[in-house]
């Protein structure tokens, strides 16, 4: 379906404007109100997105041009947020998908009061500054999630309302009541993360999330007639949203729009917005050369010009605009005194303060029986309930796979449109929408979340993790079915490569346990962890209980001896731990084993301590079902039995024994390996 046919109905209903190619009516960018304080504040918003980009020499200029008129109205009428405690927990979440449009939101930030100085305007994609060439999650500035890779921001808008939704049917409206807003565009919407988040959204009736959709008919490649003709509103409307689509520079039209949206209570909201990319630039307003590129010094001028703007002046901010904007972040200001006034009084203060707070996390665990066959998916599910009593914030869900990932919280029910108060959230087969999400639930605050699924299927979820390593969020991604070790399913659900891929994310902490003991403790690991992201990793397959007594506590350190040897060190992960102890029995030389559950949690510790654990001129030799890239940085040139090619289809036992990893196989080549070095 084509865009003229798809919004025939708009364009009976828009006012004024001029025809385009393809039939629609346009807005129109003449006929501006100079003397109006919204369009004074429009016209700032583009002058500052003209001259940052173009001081720059780098930038996106176009689509702060175009959603200028959106952003005023959204900021001056309707968001409750207060410059003065950015991060007050009952604010308005604002999330810019669009994130290459970055000098709207930085704009708007400086007019409003907010810790972005005229000087970090002028620094716009320099180093070391506060306005990134997209935006980085800085709450105390007031950006609240990183944006740029596109979806991503819709995806995690969606995580924000379903944070807001929960905690206001656990805490009350008078402690939680607030509203998640979003830009995004056709770049957005062309992502297929965003139709699963939208899909689940509408599913869950989120009626507190807005989104206003830049629809300008522009992305890089030119026209999105080339690539993008389907029917926008119908596809939402299909899944649950209600659609309005308006003039994107109607200020009224978007202030109505709003307000329509604000009063639904059971479905979230698409305010389709037709906008002209670069609006008010005389030759390139609707080109798709302004979308990444600056205007160049005499477009500039000349729309300066026609704004009625300084032309002999750069970053021109009117005292009054500034006055004005800030007047109306009063609003805001005003919620937060009533808010804290309500919080004092409230019955549920300890409940809110507690579903904040960073306690310590300490769990005990059902107790496991040393020497029986339990495989580590199954002991964490029977620390789920527990995990959920000592945290209240815990909540999460699995991608379709809540019974073979064994993450449920048998405590809570289900979140749904009727029960807000479940933790237990189905995302369905949505791995793409799942890591937004919980990416949306873990930056709100007051929560814990996890998303579970098979690790294969963690290439689904890779954008979403890296983001969250970038945002310093700590979200907890579970995967389970962590290795070749899963057996008939074959090399499509095998991870190979997956764990060294996600060694070398920054900011990621990898913990694979070795049996159901490492795993409580692993558990701990993660839910002390705040500034940043935990990718967990547990097995299909039964391993052993280890004996670990005396080195209960261990894995908190990321690596510890778990058999004392002389002669030979053997470093071990995950279910290869049990194999490497029972291959060191076999052999004849003094072996040590070390479990090494957590690469990054090691490397924190002293060097002293590494050493202690590794040795210092003992041979080394890394044990792990996975590829062997990477294990040089352990173990140097020792070493290194993996797997380096694709898995099979077969039982898990048979699968050791063709891949060489049974007891024998192991002590074989590691006999082999230092006699060769004698």
């Amino acid at each position: 379906m084509s865009h003229a046919t798809a919004k025939s109905g708009w364009v009976q209903s828009l006012p004024g404007g001029a025809a385009a190619p393809s039939g629609r009516r346009l807005p129109s960018s003449t006929g501006m109100e100079t003397d109006s304080f919204d369009q004074r504040a429009v016209n700032t918003i583009k002058g500052l997105a003209m001259d940052a980009v173009q001081k720059a020499n780098s930038g996106h200029p176009g689509m702060p041009m175009g959603m200028a008129d959106i952003a005023v109205v959204l900021w001056t009428r309707f968001l409750k947020t207060d410059p003065d405690d950015p991060q007050w927990i009952d604010r308005d979440r604002f999330v810019l998908s669009n994130g290459h449009g970055s000098m709207l939101l930085y704009s708007v930030l400086h007019l409003a009061g907010f810790p972005i100085t005229i000087d970090d305007l002028k620094s716009f994609r320099q180093w070391e500054s506060a306005t990134a060439g997209h935006p980085e999650r800085h709450p105390q500035l007031g950006i609240d999630v990183t944006t740029g890779p596109l979806g991503q921001g819709f995806g995690m808008g969606v995580g924000l309302a379903i944070a807001e939704e929960h905690l206001r049917a656990r805490l009350g409206s008078e402690l939680i009541d607030h509203h998640t807003y979003g830009f995004v565009s056709d770049g957005d919407l062309m992502e297929g993360l965003s139709a699963e988040a939208s899909s689940l959204a509408g599913h869950l009736g989120l009626g507190r999330l807005t989104y206003y959709y830049d629809d300008n008919e522009i992305s890089i490649d030119g026209s999105t007639d080339i690539t993008f003709t389907e029917n926008v509103p119908a596809r939402f409307r299909a899944v649950g949203w209600q659609v309005a689509e308006i003039d994107g520079h109607d200020r009224e039209a978007i202030a109505e729009a709003t307000e329509a949206a604000l009063a639904l209570g059971d479905r979230p909201s698409l305010i389709v917005c037709h906008t002209r990319i670069a609006h008010g630039a005389p030759n390139l307003e609707g080109s798709a050369k302004s979308h990444g590129a600056p205007l160049g010094e005499e477009e500039i001028r000349l729309t300066k010009e026609a704004m009625g703007w300084p032309t002999d002046e750069y970053f021109t901010i009117p005292g009054d605009v500034a006055e004005h904007f800030r007047r109306t972040m009063d609003r805001g200001r005003e919620a937060r005194r009533a808010w804290l006034e309500r919080v004092d009084s409230s019955s549920r203060k300890t409940e809110l303060e507690g579903l904040f707070a960073r306690e310590p996390v300490s769990l005990t665990g059902p107790g496991f029986e040393v020497g029986k066959p339990l495989a580590t998916r199954a002991a964490m599910g029977a620390l789920f309930d527990e995990i959920a009593e000592i945290c209240p914030g815990f909540i999460g869900g699995a991608a379709d796979l809540v019974e073979s990932t064994k993450t449920e919280i048998h405590t809570s029910g289900r979140f749904s449109l009727h029960e807000r108060k479940g933790r237990n959230i189905a995302f369905g087969v949505r791995e793409h929408a799942m890591g937004a999400v919980v990416n949306g639930l873990a930056v709100h605050g007051g929560l814990r979340p996890y998303g579970a699924s098979f690790f294969i299927f963690s290439d689904y979820m890779r954008p979403s993790v890296r983001i969250s390593a970038l945002m310093e969020a700590p979200s907890i991604w579970v995967y389970t079915h962590d290795s070749v070790f899963l057996g008939e399913d074959g090399p499509t659900h095998q991870p190979i490569e997956h764990l060294a891929s996600f060694r070398a994310m920054p900011g990621i902490w990898v913990v694979r346990p070795a049996d159901a003991g490492e795993t409580v403790e692993a558990w701990e690991l993660a839910l002390n962890r705040h500034d940043g992201p935990t990718l967990m990793l547990f097995t299909r397959q039964n391993v052993p209980v280890l004996d670990r007594a005396g080195r209960e506590g261990q894995v908190a350190k990321g690596g510890y001896v778990l058999v004392d040897g002389t002669e030979v060190v053997i470093v071990a992960t995950g279910s290869e731990v049990s194999l490497a102890v029972a291959a060191a029995d076999l052999l004849d030389q003094s072996v040590r084993v070390v479990s090494m559950p957590c690469w990054e949690a090691f490397y924190e510790q002293p060097v002293e301590y590494q050493n202690s654990v590794l040795g210092i001129g003992i041979p080394r030799v890394s044990l792990e079902a996975g590829s062997t890239f990477g294990w040089e940085r352990i173990v140097g040139d020792g070493l290194k039995i993996g797997i380096d090619r694709f898995g099979a289809s077969a039982p898990a036992a048979a699968i050791a024994e063709g891949l060489g990893f049974t007891p024998q196989a192991v002590a074989g080549r590691i006999s082999e390996w230092l006699a060769a070095r004698s």
